[in-house]
């Protein structure tokens, strides 16, 4: 009973809470337990590596490089760097194959279905695909990224391995989800693979700001861009063609610009016009699947051939031909220029009087009369002349008058002064030696300008008003699938009409000529319209691809 009695009055007492408890606080040990113990094994592998990427020193090949640098900055899913796949030839079942066509066992064809599935899931997965050079994996030629979001964070990884890549020359990107703050990004990078990379394609990225003129920086090394189907419309059209060429600045690196499948209507159009007035780099622009309609093709086609210059352009041109004179008297200086003419005038005067003396050696009253200044400067000709023998070939034109052989040489080297005209400078013979010397440099300086400063180039003066030959660089332009009626294209085939003239007038000399392929169809007017057919027939010998495949039917039918 005691037994009994005590068990209820000590049940409060009871040791059983307190085991309840004391298991309690076991199994709650054991349960930190069970969550400390990988918190102390994973440090070292999975959060210690994330902290310390930058210390992972790439070793060139994009797909280690790339995953390692992912898994050190936190990522345990990322796209993989896979080979871009090829286009299979027509697969055609041969004999063979046919008769060996059996009824499959069930589990097998449950197995293909379920590997043809898995298959299909795997393609939709992101992946980085990459062009081999010579299928080495360290020789990646391009990179092409499509359909899924490139963050800012995947970019650093991209800034950190791709440097590496000693022969990457394009970067592809489709629907990757830029915008504005990443494209920022992603030109930092662009500037880190300055060295080999030469092509973007940047399309099917719509930017709020359309600062995709970013991409056309002067100190930009792009030379083919593609910014296709990226909303871009006259705002955007705008600052493109300021990126192509303004009054004091122009793009000498961009080659081929692809605008197709935008926004780009007339008003933009004629921006970009604006900016094929002073360029002289770009040779293929694609305008194709547009907005265009007249208005804006009579922009374009106005800069194809001699246009007139505003005020504005005409007061730069100007500024530019006063600083170019004052430029080259810097490289000649005054002094020495007059003090080569005072030794010509100085010569010629020695070399009269000694003829004169010639004819009468005994009228000594003459030699009399000859002023005691004309004696000095007879003296110090004679010195300038010692002193020419002295020096030889090394001295420059500008230190005196060098004879036929020595101007021969002089000409070779890079001393030659284009503004000092021989016919110009009286009491000199010039020889056709020194001339076929001092010509070509000039030349050379003068296509030196021109290349840097399109305003500099030969103008034509009409009525008071001054015109320039027009932009002859463009090659290839493409205004497929536009809104163009056939009053565009008449402005087009007076452009057309010039440039053939053009070309024909300068075939004996090198340099521009002017479009070779053209292309306006599938736009608002017939296809037997005059005007087109005119186009087109005096662009087909023009186009070099028409003439070779005309060449190789003709090889071919008369081997």
């Amino acid at each position: 009973m005691s037994s009994e009695q005590s068990a209820p009055g000590a049940s409060p007492r009871a040791p059983r809470p307190g085991t309840q408890k004391s298991s309690g606080v076991v199994t709650k040990k054991g349960e930190r337990a069970a969550k400390e113990k990988p918190a102390t094994v994973l440090p070292p592998v999975g959060e210690e590596e994330p902290k310390n990427p930058e210390e992972y020193q790439c070793s060139g090949v994009l797909e280690i490089d790339f995953a390692e640098l992912c898994t050190r900055s936190g990522y345990t899913d990322f796209p993989k760097v896979v080979n871009r796949p090829r286009p299979h030839p027509p697969f055609v079942p041969s004999a063979s194959l046919s008769e060996k066509v059996t009824p499959e066992d069930p589990r097998l064809s449950g197995s293909c279905s379920l590997n043809s599935l898995e298959s299909k899931y795997v393609f939709f997965r992101p992946t980085i695909q990459v062009e081999l050079e010579q299928e080495d994996s360290k020789s990646v030629k391009e990179i092409y990224i499509r359909g899924w979001k490139v963050e800012e964070r995947i970019l650093g990884i991209f800034s950190k391995c791709l440097p590496p890549l000693t022969q990457l020359q394009a970067i592809n990107l489709w629907k990757v989800g830029l915008t504005d703050k990443t494209l920022t990004t992603f030109i930092d990078l662009l500037h880190l693979c300055s060295s080999t990379l030469r092509k973007v394609s940047l399309e099917g990225n719509p930017l709020p700001e359309q600062s995709y003129h970013k991409l056309m920086a002067l100190d930009s090394t792009i030379a083919h861009l593609s910014l296709r189907n990226n909303n871009i419309d006259d705002r955007g059209a705008q600052l493109l063609g300021q990126a192509l060429s303004t009054l004091h600045s122009s793009n000498r690196t961009l080659v081929s610009l692809n605008l197709g499948f935008n926004h780009i209507g007339d008003e933009g159009a004629g921006y970009i016009a604006d900016g094929l007035r002073l360029n002289r780099s770009l040779l293929w622009l694609s305008l194709a699947h547009n907005r265009i309609q007249d208005k804006g093709a009579l922009k374009l086609a106005e800069v194809l051939r001699p246009f007139e210059l505003t005020h504005t352009e005409v007061v730069e041109r100007r500024r530019l031909l006063l600083e170019k004179g004052t430029q080259e008297r810097s490289r000649s200086p005054s002094s020495s220029r007059h003090g080569d003419s005072k030794t010509d005038r100085e010569k010629s005067q020695m070399v009269g009087i000694s003829n004169s003396a010639l004819v009468d050696k005994t009228d000594k009253t003459q030699a009399m009369k000859t002023p005691k200044g004309l004696g000095k400067k007879k003296e110090k000709s004679w010195e300038l002349t010692k002193k020419e023998e002295k020096s030889g070939a090394g001295q420059s034109p500008t230190q005196g008058t060098p004879k036929k052989d020595d101007a021969t040489k002089a000409g070779k080297g890079k001393v030659t002064i284009p503004e000092q005209k021989p016919s110009k400078i009286k009491g000199i013979k010039i020889g056709s030696r020194e001339k076929r010397s001092l010509l070509p440099e000039s030349e050379l300086v003068v296509e030196a300008t021109e290349v840097i400063n399109p305003l500099l180039e030969p103008v034509e003066h009409r009525a008071g008003k001054v015109f320039m030959p027009g932009n002859k660089v463009l090659l290839h332009l493409n205004l497929l699938r536009n809104r163009i009626t056939e009053v565009g294209l008449e402005g087009f085939l007076a452009t057309v009409q010039h440039q053939l003239q053009f070309s024909k007038a300068k075939s004996v000399s090198k340099g521009p000529v002017g479009l070779l392929w053209l292309s306006l169809a599938k736009n608002c007017f017939a296809p037997q319209c005059p005007a087109y057919a005119k186009i087109q027939e005096l662009m087909l010998p023009r186009d070099p691809i028409k003439v070779k495949l005309r060449e190789d039917e003709a090889m071919a039918f008369f081997p």
